[in-house]
C-alpha cells in the first residue's frame, strides 16, 4: 500500500465525509485492483455517466490505498479559498488553452506527477457521455497529453451502477440503499507506439486506444458488446459542458 493513505493529509477528514456517504448509498465492488499502481504516477482514465461517479472512483482508490486527484478546470483553483485548498490536496489545473504555455503548463504536471509519485484521476470525455445508451463518447486528448509527457502509465478505468444513484441529469436515489456499483480497473493501455508524439493527429490516435479500453471493461461490466463506433458530440450538434480538455 501506498503511503499516501498512511501518511496524514487533508485527504484524512475529506475521507472521514466523504467514505460514510459513499458507503450508504453505494456497495462499491473493485475488480482488478492489482492494476492500480501501489506506488508511483498514473492517469486514470474513467467513464463519466453520473454526477455522482466521480465520488464513487474517488472512494475506490482511497480503498486501494491510493489518493484520489482529479484533474480540476484552472478557473475554479483562482477561487478564494477553494483553490488553496485544491492546490493542498494535490489537485491538477489544466487550461482550456492549445497555446504554447497551455502545453509548457501540462509538461510541469506530468513532471510533478512524476517527481512526487502521485496519481491523478483525468475523465477523457471532458463531460457526461451523450451516448444515448451511457457507452463513452469520443475522447479528448488531455489524459495522453499528460501521460506522454512524462512516460506515465494509462489505467482505463469503468464504473457502472452509479446511475442508480443519480442518473445522468436526474435527481438522486437515496433508497433503498446500498446500490450495487461495481468498479473496474483494467491493465495500463498500450501507446507504446505514441512515445514522443505530440502533433493532434497521434495524440487523437492514442485517445482512441484509451476511449476503446474503456469501453470493453464497461461492455464486461454490463454483459454487452460496446459499440464499434463511439458517440461523437459534434456529429450531431451537442456542446460538452464542464469542458475539461484543450
Amino acid at each position: 500500500m501506498s503511503t499516501e493513505k498512511s501518511r496524514p493529509s487533508v485527504f484524512w477528514p475529506m475521507a472521514a465525509i466523504v467514505v460514510p456517504v459513499v458507503g450508504w448509498l453505494a456497495k462499491v465492488e473493485i475488480i482488478g485492483e492489482e492494476h492500480l499502481p501501489a506506488e508511483g504516477p498514473y492517469v486514470l482514465a474513467p467513464n463519466h455517466y453520473s454526477e455522482f461517479d466521480p465520488l464513487v472512483l474517488a472512494v475506490a482508490t482511497w480503498r486501494l490505498g491510493r489518493a484520489p486527484r482529479f484533474m480540476a478546470k484552472e478557473s475554479i483553483f483562482r477561487v478564494p479559498v477553494v483553490g488553496r485548498a485544491l492546490h493542498a490536496a494535490g489537485m491538477v489545473p489544466v487550461s482550456r488553452s492549445s497555446s504554447a504555455a497551455a502545453v509548457k503548463q501540462t509538461l510541469a504536471q506530468s513532471e510533478s506527477l512524476v517527481a512526487h509519485g502521485r496519481g491523478v484521476i483525468v475523465y477523457p470525455e471532458g463531460s457526461l457521455t451523450r451516448d444515448p445508451d451511457m457507452w463513452p463518447m469520443r475522447g479528448m486528448t488531455g489524459a495522453v497529453r499528460l501521460a506522454l509527457a512524462g512516460d506515465i502509465p494509462v489505467i482505463p478505468v469503468a464504473t457502472w451502477g452509479v446511475q442508480q444513484i443519480l442518473p445522468r441529469y436526474g435527481t438522486f436515489s437515496l433508497w433503498p440503499p446500498r446500490k450495487r456499483v461495481q468498479v473496474r480497473f483494467g491493465p495500463a493501455s498500450d501507446l507504446s507506439a505514441f512515445h514522443g508524439a505530440a502533433n493532434t493527429a497521434s495524440l487523437a490516435a492514442a485517445t482512441d486506444v484509451v476511449m476503446a479500453d474503456i469501453s470493453v471493461l464497461l461492455g464486461e461490466l454490463r454483459g454487452l458488446t460496446p459499440p464499434a463506433e463511439r458517440w461523437n458530440p459534434a456529429a450531431h450538434g451537442q456542446k460538452r459542458t464542464g469542458r475539461l480538455d484543450p
